[in-house]
């Protein structure tokens, strides 16, 4: 007998050519088993979307049919015939089944209803449940369309480095990279690592960002934009926080607090547009199963313009709101670093939409951002999002050397392996401003996904790092 190829499943659910052959491989959802017909619904990644497979148990072996459990993996051909059942348009009358693997009764992933936090312990199998599977060709789709979004602008990919010896936030929160024996660590007289036999010569970290290289590529390719994974070593166990994720981090030359602004619009909507025109049955699944207002919301956030707020005038609004009654957990004041509850009071309650919050007081911002005129704000521009607070945090930069020097002074940020960022400011400098959206949050808000280690594939947290 020839050989059938294999068609994908989500292939064979477009398919009409009813009396053909066909050949799907995939791992069984749901097994459904009578004296008469079986059932069995297979499913390979491609869609959420299972196909039926229709088997006479009169023509197979009882035994090898009882074996055929879910999470079993097995390959199957038969005739593609209209299906008599609601649901689905399709199915496979089965003439041959073969097993590739079984899957017994200690399956951690059983179709039952267990709980996220339970799957994070089988994080290697939770990936072939609907939910991750749906979860996980979002996050394919959000990646296609940033690097779309912004090849069609005219603007060029630019690899940052991953090991790098700056610290670009001054957070601190870095993880260290060395070849050193930690056993047996050379120190100098004062106490401190001697780290010049070390592989790079000096101390190193991974990446908090990739913001300060993305400014260097601005000044020469003019639109750049960064996409790579970045680490903070923070002890943080919120569900907004992992110690690696990616991120996005357009620069670009020449660029004014306004554009900037509507860039960052632009940009979130597109990628919004996107999900619902790319990943509907995804999104569809999980509207009904985890969030019964995601693809409303999804839509809500194209149908407005996004408001432009200066924090000053939200400080006003939230107090505003505390004196009619409105309690928040942090006490509000001119100065203050916004909470995620603030935040999503502008959002959700006061406007109903997106707000990009800009012109900051310079002291809760970067070093790096450029100072207004009244000498006390900087033009940082947040875009907050409904159930989320902050997405995108981004800002006009400060190009004058002496303005930036002025802060580094005053901030007393240590700049001796930073000469070659205030070199960008000596030799012709120019305005630019640029973003960074952290790529696990966006997926957070397109999916409906509560914690954010439920919309990485391998989540690392404080204690964590498994698989």
């Amino acid at each position: 007998m020839e050989t059938i190829r294999r068609t994908k499943v989500v292939d064979i659910l477009k398919r009409t050519d009813f009396g053909a052959v066909v050949n799907v491989k995939g791992w069984v959802r749901t097994h459904r088993s009578s004296k008469a017909v079986d059932f069995i619904a297979l499913n390979d990644g491609s869609t959420i979307k299972n196909v039926q497979i229709v088997v006479d148990p009169s023509k197979f072996d009882e035994n090898m049919l009882k074996q055929i459990t879910t999470g079993a993996c097995i390959s199957a051909t038969g005739v593609l015939v209209e299906s008599q059942g609601a649901g689905q348009a399709s199915e496979i009358q089965c003439s041959e089944i073969e097993i590739y693997g079984l899957c017994g009764s200690d399956y951690p992933m059983q179709k039952k209803g267990q709980s996220f936090e339970y799957m994070r312990q089988y994080a290697h199998m939770r990936l072939r449940t609907n939910t991750f599977g749906a979860v996980m060709r979002i996050r394919h789709n959000m990646a296609i369309a940033i690097h779309k979004f912004f090849h069609d602008r005219g603007f060029f990919y630019f690899h940052s480095p991953i090991i790098t010896a700056s610290d670009c936030e001054g957070a601190g929160e870095m993880f260290q990279v060395t070849t050193k024996n930690l056993y047996d660590l050379k120190k100098d007289e004062d106490g401190k690592i001697i780290y010049s036999d070390d592989f790079f010569g000096k101390m190193t970290s991974l990446t908090v960002s990739g913001q300060l290289e993305g400014e260097l590529g601005a000044t020469a390719l003019g639109q750049i934009y960064t996409f790579g994974p970045t680490f903070r070593a923070e002890n943080s166990n919120t569900p907004r926080h992992l110690a690696e994720f990616w991120m996005i981090e357009p620069e670009v030359a020449f660029i004014d607090k306004d554009d900037l602004m509507d860039l960052e619009e632009e940009f979130i909507k597109y990628c919004v547009q996107w999900a619902l025109d790319n990943c509907k049955d995804d999104l569809e699944f999980l509207n009904k199963m985890i969030d019964k207002g995601l693809i409303a919301r999804l839509e809500g956030v194209l149908k407005d313009s996004f408001v432009r707020l200066t924090y000053t005038d939200g400080i006003r609004i939230l107090e505003e709101a505390v004196s009619n009654g409105k309690k928040f957990e942090f006490p509000v004041s001119w100065g203050m670093d916004l909470a995620s509850e603030h935040e999503r009071y502008l959002v959700e309650e006061h406007f109903k939409k997106p707000v990009i919050m800009n012109d900051y007081p310079k002291e809760i911002k970067a070093f790096y951002m450029k100072m207004n005129e009244d000498g006390r704000t900087v033009q940082g521009t947040d875009v907050l999002f409904p159930q989320i607070g902050e997405i995108i945090g981004g800002s006009v930069r400060e190009e004058s050397y002496d303005k930036l020097m002025a802060q580094i002074t005053e901030r007393n940020i240590p700049m001796k392996d930073m000469w070659w960022y205030l070199d960008t400011r000596k030799y012709g400098t120019c305005p630019h401003g640029g973003f960074g959206l952290g790529f696990e949050r966006l997926i957070l808000f397109v999916t409906g996904m509560q914690n954010i280690r439920d919309v990485i594939p391998f989540p690392r947290t404080p204690k964590t790092a498994e698989f």
